[in-house]
């Protein structure tokens, strides 16, 4: 399998790369602002799915889901691109690592949960101010599980 990923190498020797590789410091950083914009991220995703689900009956969800919906989005940008330059380090590597292909499947799961949620007639209810509709409810459960487990499939990485 390893000469199929022959064609990600050439990210090793990327700038960006190559700063990561030789620089403790930097990769330090850039390892640094993963875990913190996968905080975020998850942080917001968290307090609005619990809202949701009917925790923090005195806050009102249609006031603040916007901006916590804003800053999960912000989160998962930093995330994302923070990763991409750490997978760039050892990308063959990371691209034959089976808790690493699950993360990205995970991922893609979280995405497409999000997309439901947000492009449905339900979250617009949510958003107008009226309850959240069970399918909103069940989303909002699944999106914890989804993105635990990303993080979960993230740190079986450095394991595999």
């Amino acid at each position: 399998m390893e000469w199929q990923m022959g064609w990600l190498e050439p990210l090793a020797a990327t700038p960006v790369a190559r700063l990561l590789i030789t620089s403790s410091i930097a990769y330090l950083l850039v390892n640094a602002a993963h875990i913190i914009s996968l905080g975020v991220m998850f942080g917001a995703i968290l307090a609005l799915d619990l809202l949701i689900l009917g925790q923090g009956r005195g806050i009102p969800l249609a006031v603040v889901a916007p901006y916590l919906s804003r800053l999960a989005g912000w989160g998962l940008g930093f995330t994302v691109v923070t990763g991409l330059w750490l997978f760039s380090v050892r990308p063959t590597e990371y691209a034959q690592n089976p808790a690493f292909l699950i993360k990205l499947g995970l991922i893609a799961l979280g995405l497409a949960n999000i997309s439901i949620l947000h492009f449905g007639r339900g979250w617009r209810k949510v958003l107008s101010g009226e309850a959240p509709p069970m399918a909103v409810r069940i989303g909002a459960t699944a999106s914890i599980l989804i993105w635990l487990s990303v993080i979960l499939a993230g740190r079986w990485i450095g394991f595999l």
